[in-house]
């Protein structure tokens, strides 16, 4: 007997929802919640071991276990030495050759950002910029100005940032 190609389909999608199904039913294991903190369901100890600990075998509702990858095992450090590489104590003059191309780079951005919130101030003019051409309606000028304003703001903001940085470092 010939099945139409519908028919087929369906029979196939059915097969595919039942799979899992027969295969939880074909399992003779019994599933159990164990309580506390974390909650633990299982299947991988006996029922005494599950009556000893307090766990509650799970009924009507088939289960699927996906047991936990195993755990990397970490060598323990030798004693004296460092967790991780690089952990160690730094040469004294080479971390003051760090810290003082970190002082550098942050006085050179402070620098810049100082720069840059003069050119925005002479911009704002004390609350008075020059309107554009392309701000005949006075809403849009306003809008502008108080964008300037935040700008100022932000920049300021980042320039005290800077400085709260530059003096963490060591002299």
């Amino acid at each position: 007997m010939m099945l139409p190609n519908k028919t087929l389909a369906r029979a196939g999608a059915l097969a595919l929802l039942l799979a899992p199904v027969a295969a939880a039913w074909a399992q003779d294991k019994t599933v159990y919640r164990c309580p506390g903190p974390p909650v633990l369901y299982t299947d991988a100890m006996t029922a005494q071991e599950a009556k000893d600990k307090g766990c509650r075998p799970i009924e009507g509702v088939p289960v699927t276990v996906v047991p936990a990858p195993p755990r990397p095992r970490v060598a323990a450090p030798a004693p004296g030495a460092s967790a991780r590489p690089g952990e160690g104590r730094v040469d004294p003059a080479e971390q003051r050759a760090r810290d003082s191309d970190a002082r550098r780079i942050l006085a050179d951005e402070m620098k810049r950002e100082e720069d840059r919130l003069a050119e925005m101030k002479r911009e704002f003019n004390n609350g008075e910029p020059e309107r554009r051409g392309d701000e005949r309606n006075y809403a849009k000028y306003l809008e502008r100005v108080a964008e300037m304003r935040a700008a100022i703001q932000r920049k300021e903001a980042d320039l005290a940032a800077l400085k709260r940085e530059l003096a963490k470092l060591p002299s």
